[in-house]
């Protein structure tokens, strides 16, 4: 099937304005595992008939590696960039599938004059289950163990907890939660811009011991809800040969499989 996504400047020509701005975000973008979720979270939009678009080309870097590694110059050139684009389009509604796209667009933006309603898209699937434009086919699902690692930004930086989690609730498994969950979450390890460096010395990467706590539980999914985290699990999983047995998997990706979207 053709994923068919439209871009904010296909609706101008038409005389079109849609109804949210999909951020894509670089991982998004770039990175050919993240790009997988992107794609679930279009092909759910669609599903639902919900009106969005990319800004595809004219999408640039929000700026939050830079700004996370010291470098605020950098960091205003890109996001006034970004802004004097979407502001150019009217662009009101957000959604993102990354915590730090989302972070940044929300908390940071405002003060260089980027005032949107920013929204993780764990949030937005949960107000279209709640409003009953997305129905979630869990059966796939039964019996089986999935453990939901907080991303850093969503979570601690934004205080969303419950939204993925309802989601999750949605199919036919049991939510496992690991004893530093929620508030009291452990960092995959990517945060701060350390996705682009290698770890300063020590005894244990951050994402092997976070990975060591989630094959405690025994999990038969380890859901994810930001890029970077999916990186850094999906790569601590494979440490321990366990990716036969463990899949990790975005919010997004969960539903698209229920659905066989």
């Amino acid at each position: 099937m053709t994923l068919k996504v439209r871009t904010m400047a296909d609706f101008l020509a038409a005389n079109e304005s849609p109804d949210i701005l999909f951020w894509v975000g670089c991982a998004g973008s770039f990175d050919q595992r993240a790009q997988k979720i992107t794609k679930a979270v279009a092909k759910i939009l669609n599903s639902c008939n919900i009106s969005f678009a990319v800004l595809g080309t004219e999408e640039s870097c929000n700026g939050d590696p830079a700004k996370r590694a010291g470098n605020e110059f950098l960091f205003q050139m890109q996001a006034l960039m970004n802004i004097q684009i979407m502001n150019g389009y009217n662009v009101t509604k957000i959604v993102t599938a990354c915590p730090h796209c989302f972070n940044t667009l929300k908390n940071e933006y405002p003060q260089l004059g980027g005032h949107y309603e920013v929204v993780h898209h764990s949030m937005l699937l949960q107000q279209l289950i709640n409003d009953g434009k997305l129905i979630i086919n869990g059966g796939k699902f039964l019996g089986k163990k999935i453990v939901f690692h907080d991303p850093c930004y969503l979570g601690r930086g934004n205080d969303v907890y419950e939204a993925p989690r309802d989601v999750i609730k949605k199919l036919d498994a049991e939510l496992f939660e690991m004893k530093r969950s929620r508030a009291n979450g452990f960092c995959c390890g990517a945060g701060g811009a350390q996705m682009f460096k290698e770890p300063e010395n020590g005894t244990k990467d951050i994402n092997i011991e976070r990975t060591e706590e989630i094959l405690e539980a025994k999990p038969d999914y380890v859901a994810v809800g930001c890029p970077f985290c999916m990186t850094m699990l999906t790569d601590g999983v494979k440490n321990f040969n366990k990716e036969d047995s463990v899949k990790v998997l975005d919010i997004a990706e969960l539903i698209e499989k229920a659905n066989d979207l």
